[in-house]
């Protein structure tokens, strides 16, 4: 099997019904669903389409990253993508032209696009190959991630981290296992956003294990580095303006040129 689309859940109502009916939905028929319930008392997973396809796990665990890591176990896909509930393919044949490319470029392990920034009603571009500078600013949204389930044979995701132990997977692999990433070219996901790392109460978090991070991977003078460049080119400026939609099309139109001319 190529592919497994892992869904996390707690008593998520209809988010989960419609995130499972949008993969569901794809051309390509080589995947699987696994959803991956944390004991939801609301139902939920009663209103789930009836469909060999889908693999139901109804395990207690401590949070989103046990969750997702218990929910790799049970994948039997070659490659697993998180979809969060909520959620979605950017289009029907984001897998097949995913496994396209993946068949073209084999042995990358990671394989990343671009990500439907809902709120901003825009697209989010990634750059077309992954830096050391890529690394510290972000990684791409899990959702447009494709990981080689392989990875997880060794480690998983960190549950040392509540907010960031995507982020530490995808710097492991960059920094550890020497993996370089794959663009596809394509828009994978349609992300809500509003998540866990953004509430107002998890900011300071979120930049506390973004801090801890970087530092293990890098080193505190090429972390320091990097955060002086992001400093300079008013990171935290250029942030909001690409999340408000009044700015968010002509800023990611401009983040496009300049990344394929990189």
């Amino acid at each position: 099997m190529l592919f497994s689309v892992i869904t996390v859940c707690f008593n998520a109502g209809d988010k989960l019904t419609n995130t499972v009916k949008n993969i569901l939905s794809q051309t390509e028929s080589d995947f699987e669903v696994i959803v991956k319930d944390g004991g939801s008392k609301d139902a939920s997973l009663e209103t789930l389409p009836k469909d060999e396809r889908i693999k139901v796990f109804d395990e207690k665990d401590s949070g989103i990253y046990d969750a997702m890591n218990q929910a790799v176990s049970h994948a039997s896909g070659d490659y697993v993508i998180f979809m969060n509930c909520g959620d979605e393919f950017y289009d029907a044949d984001v897998l097949k032209k995913a496994g396209e490319f993946i068949n073209a470029n084999p042995g990358r392990r990671i394989y990343y696009g671009d990500a439907y920034f809902c709120n901003a009603k825009e697209i989010i571009s990634q750059p077309g190959e992954i830096t050391e500078s890529v690394c510290y600013r972000h990684m791409p949204n899990h959702q447009s991630c494709i990981f080689d389930r392989t990875l997880w044979d060794d480690d998983g995701f960190d549950l040392k981290y509540k907010i960031r132990a995507d982020y530490d997977f995808f710097l492991r692999s960059y920094f550890v296992k020497n993996i370089r990433p794959a663009y596809l070219g394509i828009t994978v996901a349609s992300y809500e956003g509003g998540g866990y790392s953004e509430t107002s109460e998890n900011r300071k978090r979120n930049m506390e294990e973004h801090r801890e991070i970087v530092v293990k991977y890098m080193g505190e003078k090429k972390a320091n580095h990097y955060r002086r460049i992001m400093r300079l080119t008013l990171q935290p400026l250029r942030t909001w303006i690409a999340q408000k939609s009044i700015f968010a099309g002509a800023y990611n139109s401009l983040k496009k040129k300049v990344y394929r001319a990189k």
